[in-house]
């Protein structure tokens, strides 16, 4: 392989995300699906028999304790914190801009994972569910009262990270392995919201939603404008490769 051949391969590595894959209609779809999630969040929120239903998960889940489970999902809870989320978020962003050298890869793994993750607060604000009464948990450990129970932040930032990751990994050979470890984190951070009696599995189950709500919004927004936003900051080419956005 020439040196030509070998500097072409390493650009297209550097700017693997030039291009996302996105829905068709990525305006219409996503917006369809947030309404249908609003809808589900407000039947959800006013309706006394799935609030029970959902609670009795949590109560019965505080009722098996132990310390291990408790010290994992204590951890998670710090892990995926949303000051948590944001270090992770940007730690991985600089690692892709100064150590790989792809300003273009960084960006769209930033928009990805932080559009993502802050749809999902979207959610929170409109809906508005209550989250579940501490009082009525055998073990209450992290008792943290509010309106903010749908979806659950934490496995939102979780499968946002799994998106962006999977994306960035998307062709190559740590595609897979990144989808399965992924997908484990994130059902763990899950599991460990509900274990905490801290949210409903309902709200959870939401959240891997909201997420892909998110994404699936983010990737059309990036096709459509993130190069020409680069293409304006024209010190990002010091640091990488950074193709001219298509017309």
């Amino acid at each position: 392989m020439g040196r030509a051949e070998i500097e072409r391969d390493v650009t297209a590595e550097r700017t693997r995300l030039a291009v996302l894959p996105q829905l068709q209609h990525w305006i219409a779809v996503p917006l369809m699906f947030a309404i249908l999630i609003i809808a589900a969040g407000f039947s959800l929120r006013s309706s006394r028999d799935f609030t029970a239903a959902d609670l009795s998960v949590d109560a019965a889940l505080s009722h098996h304790h132990t310390p291990p489970r408790t010290a994992i999902a204590l951890a998670v809870n710090v892990l995926f914190s949303p000051a948590a989320g944001v270090v992770i978020i940007a730690a991985i962003c600089l690692f892709l801009l100064l150590v790989r050298r792809s300003p273009v890869n960084a960006f769209a793994t930033g928009l990805v994972a932080a559009g993502s993750w802050v749809s999902s607060e979207l959610f929170k604000l409109i809906v508005a569910r209550h989250r579940p009464d501490s009082a009525a948990l055998f073990d209450p450990l992290t008792p943290e009262p509010g309106t903010d129970s749908f979806p659950s932040g934490h496995t939102a930032l979780a499968v946002a990270i799994v998106i962006a990751l999977f994306l960035l990994a998307r062709g190559s050979r740590w595609q897979w392995p990144v989808l399965v470890v992924g997908a484990a984190v994130a059902l763990t951070v899950a599991l460990s919201r509900i274990y905490l009696g801290v949210h409903y599995p309902t709200d959870v189950a939401a959240s891997f939603l909201t997420s892909l709500t998110g994404a699936s919004f983010i990737t059309g927004l990036w096709n459509r404008y993130g190069l020409a936003a680069l293409a304006r900051l024209p010190f990002l080419a010091r640091l990488g490769p950074v193709p001219a956005p298509v017309s």
